[in-house]
């Protein structure tokens, strides 16, 4: 699966040959049939070819069109990445808004192991778990070649930090491609999202769009947004190599690419278009960020914003700038950057400069309300055996474990009394 493009031209529509072969008229002219009867064959055999034609020259889009999101025939895979560090808040929103919308839809999830993944036990109330994979990191060799297409400048971990992400979400397709193999199928659609996304509103069937590759509006960096993907089998594909893809990138001349720029780049390539569409969902970010954003930097929104935030990173806080604030400061921020919509007072601005302010449980527990609350108080008092629990739990309603010992993530997380 890693290798596939590096040699091969992205295939087009294949091209079958028509079951009816042609039919030899010499046999019409054998001797074992009498002269009476050639005319009556004559006629049946014109009759059956006019009606084949008829058949088969319907337009292709009525016997191969994808199925509609909601349509109860499409299969739909939802592939959540990355680490699991705010999940207690995050996760209560994705089973909410994306996994409980599309209830047929096989979850797969890809997280790298650290101390916190023993909240990914919150997915064992998933409508259907495929695929669970919870892996220990292993640093990637940097090749020349990577170094000079890919920049470290925008990424905390440089270009190593970007290599791991390309691994995570090309780690999406190889569980897709795994278990389309296993159950003899393939599927129609592919969401890819992130594990820290807090969502606020229901993913909207109305963004599978079957001639476009769709991501979110906003947060470019001089490219597309790629904190959230929807497409059809084809176009996921080329969205999801992230890391295989680098070498045709790097052969088609580019360099100093970030995450969006490459993912941009990625599609550019292989000729799939992008539709940006306003999604109501932001990226919880314990980085920091300079406050106020100049017209390059990144705004840190409040979860309370009215959105939609299309992923842009939020914390829960008391705003600083809103209303006429952002009327002021919005114009300033140029489209190509980290700026989402401000417009029509959607977003309200934290001050991302500093670590997430004191008392920020209660505006969480506000915004979020009482059942997102009450896992936000429940994981933070969560003990070994609990965890256990749920953890054994995910495991068993899961197709597929692909990683440690529950009892080894909840002793890597939690520490007993």
């Amino acid at each position: 699966m890693r290798k596939q493009f590096q040699d091969e031209p992205l295939e087009g529509p294949v091209k079958t040959a028509s079951p009816l072969l042609p039919v030899k008229l010499t046999l019409l002219q054998s001797r074992y049939f009498a002269r009476p009867y050639r005319p009556i064959l004559l006629f049946l055999l014109i009759f059956i070819l006019i009606m084949s034609s008829l058949h088969y020259k319907r337009a292709p889009a009525t016997d191969f069109s994808i199925p509609s999101a909601h349509s109860g025939t499409a299969r739909m895979a939802i592939c959540l990445v990355g680490g699991a560090r705010r999940f207690e808040l995050t996760g209560p929103t994705i089973l909410k808004h994306v996994l409980s919308v599309f209830p047929e839809a096989d979850l797969f999830v890809h997280s790298n192991l650290d101390k916190n993944s023993f909240k990914l036990g919150l997915l064992r109330l998933a409508p259907r778990i495929t695929e669970v994979r919870i892996r220990k990191p292993v640093k990637i060799p940097e090749t020349k070649a990577q170094r000079r297409l890919l920049s470290s400048s925008s990424s905390s971990n440089g270009i190593q930090g970007l290599l791991q992400y390309f691994d995570l979400v090309e780690g999406c397709l190889d569980m897709i491609s795994a278990q389309e193999s296993r159950s003899r199928f393939k599927y129609d659609w592919i969401v890819r999202t992130r594990v820290d996304g807090y969502w606020t509103g229901p993913l909207d069937s109305r963004a599978f769009k079957p001639d476009s590759y769709v991501v979110p509006q906003g947060s470019r960096f001089s490219g597309l947004n790629d904190r959230l993907g929807i497409g059809n089998r084809s176009f996921s594909t080329v969205a999801l190599s992230r890391l295989s893809l680098l070498p045709r990138l790097a052969s088609a001349g580019f360099h100093d690419l970030n995450s969006e720029s490459a993912f941009h780049a990625q599609l550019k390539v292989f000729n799939i278009s992008a539709m940006e569409l306003r999604f109501p969902f932001c990226t919880l970010s314990d980085h920091r960020y300079e406050y106020p954003p100049k017209w390059y930097g990144v705004p840190v929104a409040s979860i309370g914003s009215p959105g939609p935030l299309s992923g842009a990173k939020c914390r829960p806080c008391i705003p600083l700038c809103k209303g006429k604030c952002m009327e002021k400061l919005g114009p300033r921020m140029k489209n190509w950057s980290g700026w989402t919509e401000w417009r029509n007072h959607s977003l309200e601005l934290c001050d991302g400069s500093r670590p997430w302010q004191k008392g920020w449980e209660k505006i969480f527990d506000e915004v979020s309300g009482k059942k997102a609350a009450n896992v936000r108080r429940r994981v933070k008092k969560m003990e070994i055996e609990e965890c256990l629990k749920e953890l054994e739990g995910l495991k068993r309603k899961a197709e597929k474990w692909n990683g440690p010992d529950p009892i080894e993530i909840c002793n890597l997380g939690l520490v007993q009394a």
